[in-house]
């Protein structure tokens, strides 16, 4: 994937410069319904983890489970946080004993359609992800082994697992814990949203500035790389924003072409996961479209155009999962 980010780039940039030398008004929109996708209820569900309610039921509790963590009061839900769209909304996360990480907090809204996990892709799959967080030190700080056996203690949990992986002999262990959280993230989705009500033929769902911008959107070749249901194509591109010294995906690969490259972030619910980029330098949608112009496109947005396609991005915004934080054991 990264030999394949790396030849797309310049590609992209071309492509890019290109479009942005003009971004005309059209009256008639229909042309750029070919462009988006509308997202689906549920995403891609791999083979090996069926998404059964016992095991989403599972992955829900252990997403708000703050005693699988080293001080036993973070959780999956204390950096994504339901009630901030699924984000922590500070530039940097806070984990375990207040130390502030490197990095922004990416929301896991919809994060069954990405292709790769993390700003820097070191996981390919939430299966792959799910564990991390948790044996970070600088996240939650608890070894594996030891949130397996505290999990093991309650025999509400211990009932649970059995539910959720019956037949199995040794149903608490960390790659059942990897299954039941991946499962559960795959409910986040987010359908709905403006956008997806004129992709279905409401033609009123998008208010004419709204339509303008994401006209705006496409002749600017903002959809080279904002692409797909979640609009990321979940490849790296280089960018260094304000305030940014993170060598990104070059620490996972030492790849020249990797250094500060970053995924591309999801554009759903975009209004909603400020602040923006990898070090959540830029705290407005305003200032992020100003900041990606002048990087990927390298030019200055006139005030209108901005403003259009601010409103644009806040047409993304759809339903936010709607379910009952659980009473844990």
């Amino acid at each position: 994937m990264t030999r394949m980010a790396g030849r797309l780039r310049g590609a992209i940039g071309a492509v890019a410069l290109v479009l942005a030398a003009s971004a005309p008004a059209f009256a008639d929109y229909a042309q750029y319904r070919e462009f988006f996708e509308p997202i689906p209820a549920i995403p891609p569900i791999p083979a090996h983890n069926s998404m059964t309610p016992e095991k989403i039921e599972l992955g829900k509790f252990l997403f708000f489970e703050p005693r699988i963590s080293a001080s036993g009061v973070i959780s999956c839900a204390t950096c994504h946080n339901p009630a901030l769209g699924y984000t922590d909304r500070i530039p940097r996360a806070t984990g375990h004993d207040g130390q502030i990480g490197e990095r922004n907090t990416p929301t896991v809204l919809n994060s069954g359609f990405f292709g790769a996990q993390f700003w820097d892709g070191r996981a390919d799959t939430l299966e792959d992800q799910a564990l991390g967080p948790i044996e970070a030190e600088i996240e939650m700080a608890m070894p594996i082994g030891d949130a397996v056996q505290r999990l093991g203690e309650f025999v509400m949990y211990r009932e649970m697992f059995d539910a959720a992986f019956p037949g199995d002999e040794d149903p608490i262990r960390d790659e059942n814990m990897a299954l039941a959280l991946a499962a559960f993230q795959r409910t986040l989705t987010t359908p709905g949203s403006p956008l997806d009500l004129w992709l279905a033929g409401d033609e009123g769902a998008m208010s004419e500035q709204q339509k303008r911008g994401m006209a705006a959107f496409v002749e600017r070749g903002c959809v080279a790389c904002h692409s797909g249901p979640a609009l990321t194509d979940s490849l790296f591109h280089s960018i260094q924003v304000p305030g940014s010294t993170d060598m990104g995906r070059f620490v996972v690969t030492g790849e020249e072409f990797d250094r500060h490259a970053f995924k591309t972030p999801t554009l759903r619910n975009v209004a909603l996961t400020y602040p923006y980029f990898n070090n959540g330098n830029v705290a407005t949608l305003d200032e992020a479209i100003r900041v990606m112009a002048q990087e990927m496109l390298a030019v200055e947005l006139p005030d209108e155009e901005v403003a259009d396609i601010e409103a644009f991005l806040n047409a993304l915004t759809g339903r936010i999962p709607d379910f009952r934080v659980p009473s844990l054991p």
